[in-house]
C-alpha cells in the first residue's frame, strides 16, 4: 500500500496546475512575408547562411517568400541556364529545414516568380492559379495554401502581381503606359485571385484569411503621403480589395496615419491583408529596416539589385 505524503501530494498539484495553465495559454503565431528578390540572390554565394540565420534569429512558424527561385548567377546580372544551375525552388525543403521549417508549399508556377510558403505547422496547397487559360493571365501565379495551427486553419493567398507600366503583352508598350495598361491588368489580377479563393469559398470572411504579397501598387489610404490625382488608376488594385473584399490591410490599421514604405525605393507596395476574425488576434506587426534586411544598391555596373533585397520583410504574430 503507498501512502502519499502532503508534499507529494502537493507536487502533482502544482503540475497538474501548470499543465492546464499552459494548455489554456494561446498560441502564439508568428509570420513573415518577404519579397527575397531572385531567389536571395545577394546570399547564394554564402550558401544562404546570413538568410538561415535572419530567419532562425526572427523565429517565425509560417514564412512566405515571394520570388523565391534562383534567377542569376552569383554576383552577376547573367541569368542562369535554368533548373540545372538554379538552387531554388527544386531545394527549398532542404533550406527551410536549416531554418527549422518541415512543410512547404509552391503557388501556381508560370515564370521564374514564383511565391513559396514554408512552415513549422502542416501546411497543403489548396489551389495553384495560374489565370483561366484565356483572358486572365496571372503571371507570376498565385496560390492558396491551407495551414493548420492545431486544428485551427488559416487560409493563406500567395499574390505577386505583373509589375510593368504596359499591360502584359501589350501591342505597343509606350501606348499601354500611357493609358495605365499595367495598372488594368494587376487590378484584373488581383480580382480573378479573389474569385478563385476567398470570395468563392468565404465571401463575407468569417474565418482566417490571409492575402500577402507584392502587388505592385500603391494604395488610395497611403495618398495623404503619396499626393497623387484621385482618379490615378494605380489606386485600382487596392480599391477593389477594399470595396469588395472582406480583407482588411495589416499595416494601414496597425500604424493608423503612419507611411510605412515596404521596398528601398520607399514605396509600399507589400500588403498584408486579414479578415477581421484573424486581424483582431493580432497582438505584434512590423516591417523591420535593420539588421540583415537593412538594404542598398549594389554598385557595380550593370547590376541592378540591392543587398539582400529590395523590399523589406514585414512581420506579424497572432494568439489563437
Amino acid at each position: 500500500m503507498i501512502v502519499k505524503t502532503h508534499i507529494q501530494v502537493f507536487c502533482m498539484s502544482a503540475v497538474l496546475l501548470l499543465l492546464t495553465s499552459c494548455m489554456n495559454e494561446p498560441a502564439e503565431v508568428k509570420i513573415l512575408y518577404w519579397n527575397i528578390q531572385n531567389g536571395m540572390w545577394a546570399d547564394q554565394g554564402n550558401d544562404y547562411d546570413h538568410f538561415v540565420d535572419f530567419v532562425m534569429d526572427e523565429d517565425p512558424d509560417i514564412c512566405i517568400w515571394a520570388e523565391a527561385e534562383s534567377r542569376y548567377r552569383t554576383d552577376t546580372a547573367v541569368k542562369m541556364a535554368g533548373c540545372e544551375e538554379a538552387y531554388l525552388p527544386y531545394n527549398w525543403d532542404l533550406l527551410a529545414r536549416r531554418y527549422g521549417h518541415r512543410y512547404v508549399c509552391m503557388s501556381g508556377k508560370r515564370d521564374t516568380f514564383p511565391q513559396v510558403v514554408t512552415s513549422k505547422y502542416p501546411i497543403r496547397t489548396v489551389r495553384r492559379i495560374n489565370g483561366n487559360g484565356d483572358d486572365i493571365v496571372v503571371v507570376h501565379g498565385a496560390g492558396q495554401v491551407e495551414a493548420d495551427i492545431d486544428g485551427e486553419k488559416i487560409n493563406i493567398v500567395t499574390v505577386h502581381t505583373y509589375p510593368f507600366k504596359y499591360a502584359y503583352l501589350a501591342e505597343d508598350q509606350k501606348a499601354s503606359a500611357a493609358e495605365n495598361g499595367g495598372d488594368v491588368f494587376r487590378a484584373a489580377e488581383v480580382k480573378y485571385i479573389c474569385e478563385q479563393t476567398i470570395l468563392e469559398q468565404d465571401p463575407e470572411g468569417k474565418d482566417n484569411w490571409i492575402m500577402v504579397g507584392d502587388f505592385n501598387a500603391v494604395s488610395r489610404v497611403d495618398n495623404w503621403h503619396l499626393g497623387r490625382p484621385e482618379d490615378d488608376k494605380a489606386f485600382l488594385l487596392n480599391d477593389y480589395v477594399r470595396s469588395h473584399t472582406p480583407y482588411l490591410d495589416l499595416i494601414e490599421h496597425w500604424y493608423p496615419g503612419e507611411y510605412q514604405k515596404s521596398t528601398f525605393s520607399g514605396r509600399r507596395i507589400d500588403y498584408i491583408y486579414l479578415t477581421h476574425s484573424l486581424f483582431e488576434k493580432v497582438i505584434e506587426a512590423r516591417t523591420i529596416y535593420d539588421g540583415f534586411a537593412t538594404t542598398h544598391r549594389d554598385g557595380r555596373e550593370g547590376i541592378k539589385f540591392c543587398h539582400p533585397s529590395d523590399h523589406y520583410p514585414i512581420t506579424f504574430t497572432v494568439a489563437f
